[in-house]
């Protein structure tokens, strides 16, 4: 018996081995078909599967009126499969259908050869699109039976309108390695909205990739078809622009650097946003040749957004004191000030632009002027906090929520100055700020909020561009509290600046009756700009308007011509504005 006791041990050990391994291999099993069995075929079907992506129809985009500003068009892509042929082979082949191509034939070879590299030469490259008419042709007759390369119908963005709101719709490009991280879905190779309401939309425009399936034997060589997966075309979008008044914005920029914008005052919804220079976003959908990269890069700065950057607001600042001064209780409304033909602060002197005073005067009557002096000495009553409180009250230098890149206006204060220039603040910026200059900078799209919170009787509007978003609460109007009595005395102002003061060429009778500001901005090297805000009809306004055209001389001149289209667009009638006529002496 003790002979047997040893090879009992080893037998139990033996046993509880195999009973180890064997419920082990069985525990693995079944995890690996009740866990892990759905993840699993679905790695077996992508090895057995090769995907060639079909592209999906991006959703449109269209005015508040329905008029297209980008859809998808349909055009002809050319395909090659790398495994058929050598890199070598290949730029053979192709070149004598060089020039087809959107790209040289060395360059085509490479990417052959590097797919081959990768193991990937099974995938088909696309080596051309957009193929036109003539390329069609001359293909079919050197690649008869389409033997080596395929033709394929694919979807390709196209903006109908050209330049128009291209700063506004954006343009598309590759998705980089951030961008797959975000969206895994994507295959390689897909374009992505980039810039613009491309990009804010992007999720909503993009769609679903399809593919069409092919399956694979172990060394990877492409067998038969296996179906297909449909592509999902994106949702259309609806923006809130207006395509003629976009039109009209941009025809009165057209040969300067500036930009225009126009909003609902009821709603905060943009109703136009010019920017010139400007670029074609049908560039972006193709490669971009070195013609156009030059445009691109041009010092003009065609990519900037300028509805979007800070200049100096001038004269149509004297709203924002006219605010200040009243709703801080530094002035009553009906406040009287003398005004003559300069201040001597410190021994620096700040002269009338008329180069004489106007007398003894009220609010109404120094916007309708535009008298410096009236506003040296109500903004140092009044002061720089105060005046910079009710700026941002306006809406000057508050965050955007328009979805587009871009900066944002700055008020001065002497803490700010300190902070940022390490500078002591002086009497004489206190005077510059209350007349727009100095360090104020605002955005057109912040005078344009600013002028239209005036017009709808204090209710600061969200500018935006979805047409959705007009009736989401974050986006609604909000009272600033502005004290009846002091709008009622700026709006008087207002209107007559364009019933009899610098703004008189919006004195149409073809146009309802408007309101406004005009301004001319001193910058230090070059003309000065020129600049205007305001909003029509005078007793229910319907659109407000901010224009700043840098280097072009007075706001009276230049902007206010611009206005006048911007508005004759809105309510019908619109035409090429006329070239600007000489301002006259002192005009602001």
């Amino acid at each position: 018996m003790e002979n047997d006791r040893p090879r009992l041990i080893r037998a139990i050990v033996l046993m509880t081995l195999v009973t180890g391994l064997v419920g082990a291999m069985a525990f693995r099993l079944s995890h690996l078909q009740l866990v892990e069995g759905a993840s699993q075929r679905q790695a077996a079907e992508r090895n057995r599967l090769r995907g060639i992506p079909l592209v999906p129809d991006r959703g449109a985009l269209f005015d508040r009126k329905g008029q297209v500003l980008a859809r998808s068009k349909l055009i002809r892509s050319v395909y090659l499969s790398p495994q058929r042929h050598t890199a070598a082979e290949w730029q053979t082949i192709l070149q004598p259908m060089e020039g087809i191509f959107d790209r040289p034939i060395t360059t085509i070879a490479q990417e052959i050869a590097t797919q081959r590299q990768n193991g990937r030469g099974d995938m088909p490259i696309r080596v051309a699109r957009d193929l036109t008419p003539e390329g069609f042709v001359r293909l079919a007759e050197l690649n008869p039976g389409n033997n080596n390369l395929s033709i394929r119908v694919e979807a390709e963005r196209d903006y109908p309108q050209g330049t128009t709101a291209a700063h506004v719709i954006g343009y598309l490009g590759e998705a980089g390695p951030e961008d797959m991280k975000r969206h895994p879905d994507l295959p390689m190779g897909a374009t992505i909205g980039k810039a613009g309401i491309e990009r804010l939309a992007d999720d909503r425009l993009r769609g679903r990739w399809g593919y069409d399936w092919i399956e694979a034997d172990a060394k990877g060589r492409l067998l038969r078809p296996a179906g297909q997966q449909a592509p999902k075309p994106g949702d259309p979008v609806k923006l809130t622009l207006d395509l003629a008044v976009q039109q009209a914005a941009e025809r009165g920029l057209q040969g300067r650097r500036g930009a225009v914008v126009a909003l609902d005052p009821r709603t905060g919804a943009v109703l136009a946003l010019a920017s010139n220079p400007t670029f074609d976003p049908n560039w972006f959908t193709h490669r971009i040749t070195k013609t156009q990269w030059a445009a691109l890069q041009d010092k003009s700065r065609p990519l900037l957004n300028r509805a979007l950057q800070g200049y100096p607001p001038a004269s149509t600042f004297k709203i924002v004191t006219s605010v200040a001064a009243i709703q801080s209780g530094a002035f009553g409304a009906n406040a009287m000030v003398g005004t003559s033909g300069a201040l001597n602060l410190g021994g620096t002197v700040f002269r009338e632009h008329g180069g004489s005073g106007y007398g003894t005067i009220g609010f109404a009557r120094a916007l309708e002027v535009s008298s410096n002096t009236f506003y040296y000495q109500v903004g140092m009553k009044t002061g720089p906090e105060a005046i910079a409180q009710w700026g941002t009250a306006l809406g000057i230098g508050q965050p955007l929520k328009l979805g587009l890149l871009g900066s944002k206006g700055f008020l001065p204060i002497p803490a700010t100055k300190q902070s940022i220039y390490r500078q002591p603040w002086y009497l004489g910026d206190t005077v510059s700020m209350a007349i727009g200059q100095g360090l104020v900078l605002s955005t057109p799209l912040e005078l344009a909020t600013m002028v239209a919170t005036i017009a709808n009787g204090g209710q600061r509007v969200t500018p935006h561009l979805l047409a959705d978003q007009t009736n989401q609460p974050e986006f609604r109007p909000q009272s600033i509290g502005l004290k009846p009595e002091g709008l009622a005395v700026i709006r008087e102002g207002l209107n007559s600046v364009v019933r009899q003061g610098t703004g008189k060429v919006l004195n149409d009778p073809s146009l309802p009756p408007s309101a406004g500001k005009t301004g001319t901005a001193e910058v230090p090297s070059g003309d000065n700009n020129a600049m205007y805000v305001g909003y029509a009809p005078i007793d229910r306004p319907e659109i407000a308007v901010a224009i700043a055209v840098e280097n072009a001389g007075y706001g009276g001149a230049v902007a206010a011509p611009i206005a006048k289209e911007v508005l004759k667009a809105y309510f019908g009638g619109a035409k090429p504005p006329a070239p600007a006529a000489a301002p006259a002496p002192g005009l602001r």
